[in-house]
């Protein structure tokens, strides 16, 4: 296993610590080491990337692990919001977006069957990091006005580049739907 899919796999196994610290009150600053620990698993995501095409690493289990573990990373995080009392995310937002990581997942399962590894896109970079980003500002949950309209302007840039990507997407690879159906 090369050097980015480790990152990868790294990215999961750091998915239960986060979610540990984001919903236990009994530790002290918790929400700030989910931060650190989210922070991190979304810079290896950056990482993996950019070590895999610089250096030619480019994996078939790359093209497919790395967007599942932003998946998991990400709607993990989206999960622990609708439970969290100092986060109020609406339900709407999470399935919205949840939503989204299913029919991708089912498309690239479909492309997968005929032979087609679907990598990411750049919108659906796009939507990872302002995921990422969101994510961010709502476990960090700071109390001003500028960092209110900033948290909101994130959640709803995630929502439009959610669709936008998943529209992407399905215009793009249209041809390997139209295959698995036969």
């Amino acid at each position: 296993m090369n050097l980015p899919n480790r990152l990868t796999m790294l990215r999961v196994i750091m998915i239960p610590f986060f979610i540990f610290f984001l919903l236990s009150d009994a530790i002290p600053n918790g929400k700030y080491i989910a931060a650190v620990i989210f922070i991190l698993a979304s810079l290896t995501d950056a990482l993996d990337g950019y070590i895999a095409r610089k250096y030619n690493l480019v994996t078939n289990f790359g093209k497919f692990m790395d967007p599942l573990a932003d998946k998991l990373l990400v709607c993990s995080g989206l999960i622990c919001f609708t439970a969290m009392e100092t986060v109020k995310l609406p339900a709407w937002i999470v399935i919205v977006i949840i939503s989204r990581e299913f029919i991708i997942s089912g498309f690239r399962l479909v492309a997968s069957d005929n032979g087609v590894v679907i990598a990411a896109s750049y919108w659906g970079k796009f939507k990872t990091v302002s995921q990422m980003i969101m994510s961010i500002l709502l476990i960090l949950k700071i109390e001003n006005k500028l960092f209110f309209l900033l948290e909101q302007g994130f959640i709803y840039i995630s929502v439009v580049l959610t669709v936008v990507s998943l529209t992407d997407y399905i215009w793009k690879n249209r041809g390997v739907l139209l295959e698995g159906s036969r």
